[in-house]
């Protein structure tokens, strides 16, 4: 493994992990380290380092309502899927936004809202409209139980195997 992957993964499982203890970790100087993290945010590898919190932990926030689109769409002449693309991850709603291999549809769109209506004025007035979609799917997000690799269930349960005679 190459000292930029070896970087990667330990930011990965830590973005506030210190640029000191990533020399120790991977047995080079704090300049070397900070070089390559440079090199790589400027390559635009590392685009960001974010905090991921859990909603039903954050009592102080007001909770929004997540929703997964399905949009069949008519790929454009010349530019295919990446145009009707381009307009959709501009809306400040989409949160994530998706090329799919599925038979019914070929966006997911992950977009966010403060209610129910939101969403459903959001998909009905600016998806719906776009020119070359074809048709819409909402699924409304209700738990999350893993997302990015992190578990947000409280494990409290007795994991015991059951024992019969």
């Amino acid at each position: 493994m190459d000292s930029s992957e070896e970087i990667l993964n330990l930011l990965r499982d830590n973005a506030r992990i210190s640029v000191e203890d990533i020399s120790a970790m991977t047995k080079k100087s704090v300049e070397e380290v900070k070089a390559i993290m440079s090199k790589l945010e400027k390559d635009g590898i590392i685009m960001k380092y974010a905090t991921i919190i859990n909603p039903a932990k954050n009592t102080s926030a007001k909770q929004k309502v997540r929703a997964e689109i399905e949009l069949s769409v008519q790929p454009e002449r010349e530019h295919g899927f990446d145009g009707i693309a381009d307009r959709i991850y501009r809306f400040p709603q989409v949160k994530s936004l998706y090329l799919m291999s599925a038979d019914n549809y070929d966006l997911k769109v992950v977009v966010e809202g403060d209610n129910n209506q939101d969403i459903f004025n959001f998909v009905a007035r600016k998806l719906a409209t776009l020119q070359g979609v074809r048709a819409t799917r909402t699924h409304f997000l209700m738990q999350i139980y893993k997302e990015n690799d992190i578990v947000y269930v409280d494990d409290d349960r007795d994991n015991r195997e059951a024992f019969s005679s």
